[in-house]
């Protein structure tokens, strides 16, 4: 099963630089999408479907901002929208197929980009945590793709020094991804790739892409259950429809 986590940064200008013919080549058997700020019926989603893919969306209910999606040529078992927390599933950030041997889930954390929304994003990451802890009780097999907004480590980000206090790069933020990995998950990317300079997510200002100033803060964070049928993992630097890029797990299921 070949899974891709991807923050758009707004599906319909991903789908204008060519997001459609991407996808079909790539051809992944799920690709959970981040950021859509789109409603399903605003987007030619038949384009998608055409490729042989099952959308599933859930919006913000805020207009153009926020969502998840989750297109799979594989028909879940089940859909769930949201976690049933109010306050998060308002901005439309998760949603989870369920498959006959894996659940699939696309989560879009909130950044903490000033003083409300960070205690905002902590407040989130708690809930979370609680939220998927009692979910891997009942779901064994957990892959749960998305835009964390957190960079773990120092080797995941271009200038740890200088980046200390920014939000995304807080100890409490790294710290929070400690206790959520645990020993329940793992970091699927990691488990194949230890190199640094490996980035998931650049700025669009001073040319920080081409210089590959950036940070990995997307991720396919997998149950432990999985850690053996994890066959190959790798972010796609080259691909340029959004400041994120796609990462790639390759799963034997």
């Amino acid at each position: 099963m070949n899974i891709i986590t991807y923050n758009v940064n707004g599906i319909r200008a991903a789908m204008r630089k060519g997001l459609v013919d991407w996808l079909k080549s790539e051809s992944p058997d799920v690709i959970c999408i981040q950021e859509t700020k789109a409603n399903k019926d605003q987007v030619e989603f038949d384009l998608i479907e055409n490729l042989g893919y099952h959308s599933y969306w859930f919006s913000a209910q805020k207009k153009g901002y926020s969502g998840v999606a989750i297109f799979s040529k594989i028909k879940p078992n089940h859909v769930e929208y949201g976690s049933g927390i109010d306050y998060m599933d308002y901005e439309g950030r998760i949603i989870r197929l369920d498959f006959d041997k894996v659940s699939i889930m696309s989560l879009y954390l909130p950044s903490g980009t000033n003083t409300d929304r960070l205690d905002f994003k902590f407040r989130f990451m708690d809930d979370f945590k609680e939220y998927i802890y009692s979910l891997s009780n009942k779901i064994e097999n957990l892959v749960i793709c998305g835009d964390y907004n957190i960079c773990h480590n120092s080797i995941d980000i271009h200038d740890p020094v200088r980046n200390k206090n920014v939000s995304g790069f807080l100890p409490e933020e790294r710290k929070w991804l400690d206790s959520f990995i645990g020993d329940k998950f793992i970091d699927s990317f990691r488990v194949i790739n230890k190199s640094p300079h490996q980035y998931s997510w650049w700025s669009y200002r001073a040319n920080s892409r081409a210089n590959n100033k950036g940070w990995r803060i997307d991720y396919n964070i997998v149950s432990k259950s999985l850690l053996n049928k994890i066959e190959d993992a790798s972010i796609l630097q080259n691909v340029f429809h959004s400041d994120h890029c796609p990462v790639k797990l390759k799963l034997k299921i």
